[in-house]
């Protein structure tokens, strides 16, 4: 398998191989960031890459968010973009090292950035990362994808059996609003923290 560290994901940014990137928000995420009306909710973008998800919620008065990303170019990227984002809010860091607390964390392609085997080490972590009653919402494949790189796949009863430990399952289902080159291939989860 392919070493997966810092040098691994910072080279993608730089050569640009971002395949996973849209170059804008996902409409799932943007439909559900547009019916949340608490402009104060500390938000976590973990593994955010070029977050166009911040980029929105930021533009849309969500002054609390951090992005947490392994890649310094990703994160640099994004403060380009957004110069008047908050330095502080931009953690060059790994996410499993991390320690705060927030009422929501979106995930949007960092959960099939991660080798399966530590797919409950990151349940485990946003679970401990959210305050109580806090919530884990976004997108996962909902597709096989690569055993032995990223974008690694899955499908729904793995996630459930992995997130229910330490989360009610509210929503997880096939998302109806997904990208065209994602259709029927992502589901949208909402979970809130046990």
């Amino acid at each position: 398998m392919t070493e997966i560290d810092e040098d691994f994901w910072d080279n993608r940014y730089k050569s640009q191989n971002t395949g996973w990137d849209i170059g804008k928000i996902s409409t799932p995420l943007k439909t559900y960031f547009d019916q949340l009306t608490d402009k104060s909710l500390k938000i976590l973008i973990p593994g955010g890459g070029n977050s166009y998800e911040a980029e929105y919620l930021f533009n849309q008065g969500f002054k609390n968010v951090f992005v947490i990303d392994i890649s310094l170019t990703a994160l640099s990227n994004l403060q380009k973009r957004i110069p008047k984002f908050p330095k502080n809010q931009l953690i060059h860091s790994n996410f499993f090292e991390l320690n705060d607390s927030f009422d929501l964390i979106i995930e949007q392609t960092f959960f099939c950035a991660i080798p399966p085997k530590q797919r409950s080490n990151y349940a485990l972590k946003t679970s401990e990362l959210l305050k109580s009653k806090g919530k884990l919402v976004g997108l996962l494949f909902n597709v096989p994808l690569y055993d032995d790189r990223p974008p690694f796949g899955g499908n729904k009863d793995e996630y459930c059996f992995c997130f229910k430990p330490y989360f009610k399952i509210e929503i997880i289902e096939l998302s109806y609003n997904s990208i065209l080159s994602r259709k029927n291939h992502e589901l949208f989860i909402k979970f809130i923290k046990k």
